[in-house]
């Protein structure tokens, strides 16, 4: 399996599809995405002033999550959901709510494979409507993941040092 960049396609009306491949073992992607201090260092994008001011996890079935991004100290955007299935280090699922959406949860399903120490990520997101997709889209999902992804590669590759 060779390393990958983020890729992000929409594979319906409600759907979308992101796939990566990283440069460390499935456990160490694993846990460099559900870990709270691993994902403050990577799920902020840095580069347009944003950090993660709350990011609170607890990994189990029926466990939530809360992670809120601000910008310049005030303005603060939330995500939280529960999570539904959990099989470290192969497969996650959860829901994943967005403050500025409400009732527009997308059920999230995560897998993680291995081969010769390269994980392939691959993360299903299903809205409930078109338009929660687009809110999703219209909000600059698609460049923030790009570059918090990058900072995700960077964590999982020196986490193996």
């Amino acid at each position: 399996m060779h390393v990958t960049p983020t890729s992000l396609e929409r594979t319906s009306d409600t759907e979308i599809v992101i796939r990566r491949t990283f440069r460390a073992p499935a456990a160490v992607v694993f846990d460099a995405w559900t870990k709270p201090e691993y994902v403050r260092r990577w799920w902020a994008p840095v580069s347009r002033g944003v950090t993660l001011v709350v990011c609170e996890a607890e990994l189990r079935v029926g466990g939530a999550y809360r992670y809120v991004m601000a910008r310049g100290g005030e303005e603060r955007i939330g995500f939280s959901g529960k999570y539904l299935e959990i099989e470290r280090p192969t497969r996650l699922v959860y829901t994943q709510g967005f403050d500025p959406m409400p009732n527009a949860d997308a059920i999230v399903t995560v897998s993680f494979t291995e081969l010769a120490g390269v994980t392939s990520l691959v993360a299903h997101e299903r809205y409930p409507s078109k338009q929660a997709l687009e809110g999703a889209i219209g909000a600059g999902m698609e460049a923030g993941m790009r570059e918090t992804f990058e900072l995700l590669a960077e964590l999982v590759e020196s986490m193996g040092d």
